[in-house]
């Protein structure tokens, strides 16, 4: 090879290695500010990932259409984590290393985004989860809070109390049995603060057995739960064995009321169980069609204009997500992951859909949380219950 062709082949590697490097540092170089999604857009938890990230899109895209934040347009890359925490992890590193995002948002399940926790601490970049709720997705087992992760939903200690109260003193249940999801870290802690507030409230755990996700026949031990003769079941799981649990529950002949926590909140979950089993069946989320305020009208009629559907909790927190991360970049004035994370770990009085909300000391939201009941496959919104 000559020595000009051995210059010019020089000059093009290390145009090729400063643009990799370039990549990976969130620089505010760039004509785009880059946020990641770590998204379930496929796999077990799909319905969440998916609804997520088209709340997400409406807030960036009503960003983008006002001018953008400082003048720079939003570009929101989406990786998919395939509901798989292995894959979480995965999808964050590409995220950060080859896409070159400022942070992310996602993931949905707390699983996932437990995954990810390590990877975005030692990159020192933000995240902002809408949907994971288990406590230790901000704050880990030494007690010390994670610098760089943050939430758009309350926490499971208050959703569980929320239950066993309701449980308690609205259902009048003093017998419950517990069947758990035992391949999930969001089904075991919110199974275990429930249990908390039911047995302080002078409740009875009857029973409490296991299952494992993707299993789908549930009769023999929804039988032996049957035996325990309880007043009430609660099933803290994921839609896709919850719709299969009911049914099969309701099909055995319990009819007991069945209640759970922010997983069900799937379209699929009607599909799955059918309308008629659903009755008297209950449990906590994060807002309500039905719970008017101005912020939500507007984004159902955008989400409901865009997607031909009402949004589910999933898609109101992937878009309240992306308003948290909105205003930390506009008040950041830059697109420096330590500097959007300083502004986040600020967020004070945020008007949301899903509520007001301010971080606190543990990059928790201080917000309500709603009860649901199903009518005849309709969600219905019972009450909304405050922070104490």
């Amino acid at each position: 090879m000559g020595k000009k062709k051995i210059f010019k082949s020089a000059i093009i590697s290390m145009g090729i290695i400063f643009s990799i490097l370039g990549a990976g540092c969130g620089s505010s170089n760039s004509n785009a500010i880059k946020v990641g999604g770590d998204l379930e857009l496929t796999g077990n938890n799909a319905s969440y990932g998916t609804s997520a990230a088209n709340g997400a899109q409406i807030a960036f895209d009503d960003i983008n259409a006002a001018g953008g934040i400082n003048g720079k347009k939003v570009k929101f890359i989406k990786a998919d984590n395939k509901s798989d925490p292995a894959e979480a992890a995965n999808a964050i590193t590409k995220l950060i290393t080859s896409d070159g995002v400022s942070v992310v948002l996602g993931a949905c399940t707390s699983s996932n985004t437990m995954a990810m926790v390590r990877i975005a601490e030692d990159q020192k970049v933000p995240v902002v989860s809408p949907f994971s709720t288990n406590p230790k997705v901000t704050v880990g087992d030494n007690g010390k809070v994670n610098s760089y992760i943050f939430r758009a939903c309350f926490i499971d200690p208050f959703q569980g109390t929320v239950m066993g109260n309701f449980a308690t003193k609205t259902l009048k249940a003093k017998r419950v049995a517990v069947y758990i999801d035992n391949s999930s870290d969001y089904s075991k802690g919110l199974a275990h603060f429930f249990e908390e507030s039911f047995k302080k409230n002078g409740g009875e755990i009857v029973d409490e057995e296991a299952y494992l996700q993707k299993d789908s026949d549930f009769k023999a031990t929804l039988t032996k739960i049957a035996a325990s003769n309880p007043d009430m079941i609660y099933v803290p799981g994921y839609y896709e064995e919850v719709g299969k649990i009911i049914k099969q529950a309701r099909d055995l002949g319990i009819t007991v009321p069945i209640c759970g926590g922010d997983g069900w909140d799937s379209s699929k979950l009607v599909k799955i169980a059918g309308a008629q089993a659903l009755n008297n069946t209950y449990f906590t989320n994060h807002y309500s069609v039905q719970n008017k305020t101005p912020e939500a009208d507007k984004f159902i009629k955008e989400y409901k204009e865009k997607y031909q559907t009402d949004p589910d909790a999933a898609a109101v927190l992937g878009y309240d997500a992306a308003s948290m991360i909105i205003d930390a970049v506009k008040r950041a004035g830059s697109t420096d992951p330590k500097k959007i994370k300083e502004a986040i770990a600020g967020i004070k009085d945020l008007q949301l859909v899903t509520g007001k909300i301010t971080i606190d000391k543990n990059h928790n939201p201080v917000k309500q949380a709603v009860i649901i009941e199903f009518k005849d496959g309709k969600q219905i919104f019972k009450q909304a219950v405050n922070p104490q």
